[in-house]
């Protein structure tokens, strides 16, 4: 569980380095920004990190993320 919640903070970290949700969603192409806000507080679904791996797989964003 514990682990499960430090991804989840880790992930909302990246969104908020990225801009915030609304950022993130125009940056993906997304219409629909609440599916991004979600992820605030669901996570980064696994899929859509490796669909785009230069921007939530990039060690220069994911640095210094953990909760």
């Amino acid at each position: 569980y514990r682990e499960a919640v430090m991804s989840i903070e880790a992930d909302k970290c990246i969104l908020l380095k990225l801009g915030g949700s609304t950022k993130v969603a125009e940056l993906l192409g997304f219409k629909d920004k609440q599916r991004v806000q979600n992820w605030m507080k669901r996570g980064i679904p696994s899929k859509v990190k490796l669909q785009y791996p230069h921007i939530f797989l990039n060690p220069n964003i994911r640095q210094n993320t953990a909760a």
